[in-house]
């Protein structure tokens, strides 16, 4: 399966999805995005495919989301898009792209929607949090 994410190493969710990914014995194509920020197209698509607003896909926490005045609720979609264009810390992580769709991976354990049932046993959080058991199932 062909997966990629738009990773960051310092932010825990990001690390716990890239985690659960290996888990399912995948290695994705990581794009740490802050360093190397998709295109304006891609980011476009990514947030559709995700079904998500714009809005939606602007991180908060962490940024100069405040600074800029981002919460302003009469800047356009396309004002934002160039705000995490300039500065794509402020995009939200991770996405996580494979054939069975796009997630904004918030929580981590989004990923598995679209990730074949391939894990290989038991996953647990960073946390503590226990996602997967034994045989791989989804702990609800």
């Amino acid at each position: 399966m062909n997966v990629t994410i738009y990773h960051n190493p310092a932010c825990g969710t990001s690390r716990n999805t890239l985690a659960m990914i290996r888990n399912a014995g995948i290695e994705p194509d990581i794009i740490e995005y802050v360093n190397t920020p998709p295109s304006r197209a891609e980011l476009v698509k990514m947030i559709a495919d995700a079904g998500l607003t714009v809005r939606q896909a602007l991180r908060e926490k962490d940024t100069p989301y405040a600074e800029l005045g981002l919460g302003n609720p009469d800047l356009s979609d396309d004002q934002l898009l160039d705000a995490m264009l300039a500065q794509p810390i402020l995009i939200n992580r991770p996405f996580v792209i494979t054939p069975l769709g796009t997630r904004l991976s918030r929580p981590s354990e989004v990923v598995l929607e679209i990730l074949s049932e391939t894990h290989k046993g038991a996953f647990t959080k960073e946390d503590g949090e226990k996602v997967l058991d034994t045989e791989g199932k989804r702990i609800v």
